[in-house]
């Protein structure tokens, strides 16, 4: 039976795979916006929660947003950190698959998984993604920190769409097959 609140992961990666330089930086994402800014607001509307890591949720902090994603309820996932720099961050320290369990459970819209790459391979390892929309930047930075954090897995996507944009980046939309059947 499917979910009906899904966990979707939300993000650009350059076309040689990375979310971001090694030291963190997207400075490479700095680029015009089309029209739309790439379905952004759409699936803003689409989520009322937001769960990120420590690293991806100090970033957030850095440029600005104290509060994480407004209007959304924003969990940060980290071992280290006792508070967040706002009342409206709740910092979780439990395990993601129970955790994951218990947001598809409640009632609202979906959730977006931001990241980073180590949340992102946990989420995936406790088979809690539903769905990945990429957004493919038509830039290379040689090297850097990867989408999903290597691990040995293997799964299988089904493409639900892809669009291109007129500055080259292109949108990538796929489930997460729960069996080869699907």
């Amino acid at each position: 039976m499917a979910r009906k609140r899904k966990i979707i992961l939300y993000i650009a990666t350059s076309t040689d795979g990375f979310i971001a330089r090694p030291d963190g930086s997207v400075d490479w994402l700095d680029r015009p916006r089309p029209k739309g800014n790439y379905g952004m607001g759409a699936f803003y509307r689409s989520i009322d929660t937001c769960v990120l890591g420590r690293k991806t949720y100090e970033l957030s902090v850095s440029f600005g947003m104290r509060d994480g994603y407004a209007g959304k309820k924003n969990y940060v996932f980290s071992r280290t950190l006792k508070k967040a720099a706002s009342p409206k961050g709740i910092i979780v320290n439990e395990g993601v698959a129970g955790f994951a369990e218990r947001l598809h459970a409640e009632k609202g819209k979906h959730i977006w998984l931001v990241g980073g790459s180590e949340l992102v391979a946990a989420f995936l390892d406790s088979e809690q993604v539903d769905e990945f929309i990429i957004h493919v930047i038509p830039t290379m930075i040689g090297e850097g920190i990867p989408l999903v954090a290597p691990r040995h897995r293997h799964l299988p996507l089904k493409l639900l769409a892809s669009k291109t944009f007129p500055d080259g980046v292109v949108r990538l939309h796929y489930a997460v097959r729960k069996n080869l059947h699907t």
